[in-house]
């Protein structure tokens, strides 16, 4: 479930939801609605997924 796997992430790296919203999706409000039962589109899902791995390849993150 991408939750499940962006809350990890969230944890490991002390980002802010926020933050990772902005980045990821350029919405800031995107995990508060993930959050809150929003599904996002198969599309969306692989670009927070390319997001997250590139992220940990530039930042040596876990």
């Amino acid at each position: 479930m991408l939750l499940r796997k962006i809350e990890v992430f969230l944890r490991r790296t002390g980002m802010p939801a926020t933050r990772f919203g902005r980045l990821a999706t350029h919405d800031p409000r995107f995990v508060l609605d993930l959050r809150n039962g929003r599904m996002p589109r198969p599309h969306t899902e692989e670009r927070v997924e390319h997001f997250m791995n590139k992220y940990r390849e530039d930042h040596h993150a876990f």
